[in-house]
């Protein structure tokens, strides 16, 4: 790890890496989030009987989306032709909610860590949408990094 910001210059202005000089090569990144609800909210998810139709299908493919639209989130990525994005929804009960993991992957040379990350908070977002007409005290927590390989700085994991 540095200690240097790389998205500014000399001058502390924000400006986008440079990485025109960098070697592709194969970048995946995962990340990982949960939503915690009322046990009741839980079983209406699973059941699928939401009134705004499958929770689960829909916060899925809004997290797709979004991995894909990164760069116009989120100032200084860059666009990035991604190669894989998943996106893992499971049931916890005891958590009494969803956990959302999500998988990024490019062949490039920049990481996918923010793909990953934009995934899977949207993924997080969206179930929250779908579902807060019966609970609004629902939480979105845990967003972090587990993993990423690939790249100059190598394999790194939580």
């Amino acid at each position: 790890m540095s200690n240097k910001l790389t998205h500014l210059s000399k001058t502390g202005e924000a400006h986008m890496v440079d990485v025109g000089s960098k070697d592709e090569t194969t970048r995946e990144a995962i990340a990982e989030a949960y939503v915690t609800m009322m046990p009741e909210t839980l079983e209406l998810v699973l059941s699928g009987n939401a009134i705004k139709g499958d929770v689960i299908s829909a916060a899925r493919i809004a997290g797709i989306m979004a991995a894909k639209k990164t760069s116009e989130l989120i100032p200084l990525c860059h666009p990035l032709g991604l190669t894989k994005v998943a996106v893992e929804i499971t049931p916890d009960s005891e958590l009494a909610g969803l956990r959302v993991k999500a998988t990024a992957g490019v062949n490039g040379k920049t990481g996918v860590e923010m793909e990953a990350l934009t995934a899977c908070s949207v993924a997080c977002l969206t179930i929250y949408d779908m579902v807060k007409a019966v609970d609004r005290g629902m939480e979105i927590s845990g967003l972090r990094l587990v993993e990423k390989k690939g790249g100059k700085s190598g394999h790194w994991k939580r």
